[in-house]
C-alpha cells in the first residue's frame, strides 16, 4: 500500500509535475509562480529532460515518479495518455491532489475508477481542459438557453506529439468538453469518419453527436492540417455565436450579451485553480466528473472513425450511447 499523507493546513503546499515535456515544463514554471505552493520535485525518464528541468527549476528531479509518493500534496500527471490512470491512481492512493492533462485517461472504466477514488478519498481531481477557461470568459456557460446545432473545428499541422492516442483523444476532446458545457443531457448515438497518414491511429476525424434532446453537434479535428484554426459556432433558436479560439473573437447576434474574450494564460488558470480547489476545500472549474462524460463522447467517437479505416468499413458507423 502507498504511504500516505496528510495535507497541511498551515504552510506552503509541496507540489511535483510528473513529465517534464512540453506540458509538464509549462505546469512547473505555474507552480513557481503561485503563492502558498513550493515546486518540491520533478518526475521523468529522460536524464536529459531531467537536467535542463533541473537547472530551469532548481527542483529535485527523478526518474520514476513512485519516488514522490507520499511525499507531495498536490501533483500535476503530463505524460502520455496511456498512462494516466495507473499514475493518478497511485497519487490519490498516496493522499496527494491530482491535475492530469487531458485526457482524464484511456478508458471509461479507468475513468469511472478514478472519479470514485477521488470522491472516496476526499482529494481533488481535475483534468486540463484549459479552453473551457477560456470559453468561461465569454459568459456563454451561463446562458440558459440550448443550442440547436453546435459545430467545432480544431486543426493543425503534425508535431508528432500526443501520437499514442487517436487525435479524438488528442486535441478533439477539448471540444467535446466544451459540448457538453452547452448541450446537456444523453447522447443517442454518433457519426464519424477518421484517416490515417502520420500514426496507426486517427489523425483526422470528423464525427457529428446526436443527442437525445435533438441537437446537434459537428467536429471536424485535424493533426495533420496545413494551418491552425480553432473555433466553434453555436447556433440558437434567435440567433448565432461564433468564438475564434486563435484570435480570441466572439460575433454574437443572438439578443444576450456576451462578454469579450481576454485571458491570456489559460494555463496558468487552470493550475491556480485547481491550487485554489485543494486550499479551499471548492471544487474546480473541470470536475473529473466532467472530464469522464467527455471521454465517453470520445470514446464512441473512436470506435466509430476506426471503423472506417483500416480496411474495416468504409462509411459511417453508429455506436449507441454509453454514458
Amino acid at each position: 500500500m502507498s504511504p500516505i499523507r496528510v495535507v497541511a493546513e498551515n504552510g506552503s503546499l509541496k507540489a511535483a509535475v510528473i513529465g517534464a515535456g512540453a506540458f509538464g515544463r509549462h505546469h512547473a514554471t505555474k507552480y513557481r509562480g503561485l503563492n502558498g505552493v513550493d515546486l518540491v520535485a520533478i518526475a521523468d525518464p529522460s536524464a536529459e529532460v531531467r537536467r535542463t528541468a533541473l537547472i530551469n527549476y532548481g527542483a529535485p528531479c527523478v526518474a520514476d515518479w513512485r519516488e514522490l509518493l507520499g511525499k507531495v500534496d498536490l501533483v500535476s500527471v503530463c505524460t502520455p495518455a496511456v498512462t494516466h490512470s495507473a499514475i493518478v491512481r497511485a497519487f490519490l492512493n498516496a493522499g496527494a491532489h491530482v491535475m492530469v492533462e487531458k485526457p482524464i485517461a484511456t478508458a471509461i472504466e479507468e475513468a469511472d475508477d478514478l472519479v470514485a477514488l477521488a470522491r472516496s478519498t476526499g482529494r481533488v481531481l481535475t483534468v486540463g481542459h484549459q479552453e473551457r477557461f477560456v470559453f468561461s470568459h465569454s459568459g456563454l456557460l451561463d446562458q440558459k438557453e440550448i443550442p440547436l446545432e453546435v459545430s467545432c473545428w480544431r486543426k493543425g499541422p503534425w508535431t508528432g506529439r500526443g501520437a499514442d492516442v487517436s487525435v479524438v483523444l488528442d486535441l478533439m476532446i477539448h471540444d467535446l468538453d466544451l459540448v457538453h458545457q452547452l448541450i446537456p443531457g444523453d447522447v443517442r448515438g454518433v457519426q464519424a469518419r477518421g484517416a490515417c497518414e502520420q500514426s496507426l491511429l486517427c489523425d483526422e476525424v470528423k464525427a457529428a453527436i446526436m443527442f437525445e434532446n435533438g441537437a446537434v453537434a459537428r467536429l471536424e479535428t485535424s493533426r495533420i492540417a496545413e494551418a491552425r484554426s480553432r473555433g466553434m459556432r453555436a447556433i440558437y433558436a434567435d440567433g448565432m455565436v461564433e468564438i475564434d479560439f486563435l484570435t480570441r473573437t466572439v460575433k454574437n447576434t443572438t439578443p444576450r450579451p456576451l462578454k469579450s474574450i481576454e485571458v491570456a494564460d489559460p494555463l496558468g488558470e487552470s493550475v491556480a485553480s485547481f491550487v485554489r480547489a485543494v486550499q479551499t476545500g471548492t471544487e474546480p472549474l473541470v470536475r473529473a466528473e466532467e472530464a469522464r462524460n467527455a471521454l465517453a463522447t470520445a470514446l464512441l467517437i473512436d470506435d466509430a472513425a476506426e471503423r472506417t479505416i483500416h480496411g474495416r468499413t468504409r462509411r459511417p458507423m453508429v455506436a449507441a450511447a454509453a454514458r
